[in-house]
């Protein structure tokens, strides 16, 4: 049995932080602001996953009351969403993200990306689809306040 999931997630830039996408320090003179590491692709990513295995959000079970969880690497945040899928008897089949942030550019980080989430869900790197865009300058992403992320995913149930 194979399940669809959907993802989104939405930080602002802010100064004063590290800007840390896909798992990798991007050199920037702002950083997205949250209450993790703010990965906004790595949580699009996890609530993608939890929504195809019906688990709730990202939020549920990571939330930001809990100093557990501050200034967390979400590639950590990925791999327990894993675990939580694998106790339901699911496992990651691909993963398609969208990121959307006007500065800087991202292309030459991709790469690096999707080698983190493959490691971090077991997967193939061809099972991981990584894109970026920029909004063209309009609204909250094109006037650089902040990133989105979207992403889709396929994940299967486990048969013994």
């Amino acid at each position: 049995m194979m399940r669809i999931g959907i993802g989104i997630d939405i930080h602002p830039l802010v100064a004063g932080r590290k800007l840390i996408i896909g798992g990798v320090e991007i050199p920037y003179d702002k950083g997205l602001d949250g209450h993790s590491d703010a990965d906004v692709l790595l949580h699009a990513i996890c609530d993608a996953l939890l929504g195809a295995a019906a688990l709730g959000d990202i939020g549920k079970h990571f939330p930001n009351t809990n100093p557990a969880f501050k200034d967390i690497d979400s590639q950590t945040l990925l791999k327990k969403v894993r675990q939580l899928l694998e106790r339901q008897n699911y496992k990651p089949v691909n993963v398609d993200a969208m990121l959307l942030l006007e500065k800087p550019k991202i292309a030459p980080f991709i790469p690096q990306m999707r080698k983190n989430i493959a490691r971090c869900l077991h997967l193939e790197l061809d099972s991981v689809s990584i894109k970026a865009t920029t909004s063209e300058g309009l609204g909250f992403v094109g006037k650089g306040e902040g990133a989105t992320a979207h992403a889709v995913c396929i994940i299967e149930k486990i048969t013994s």
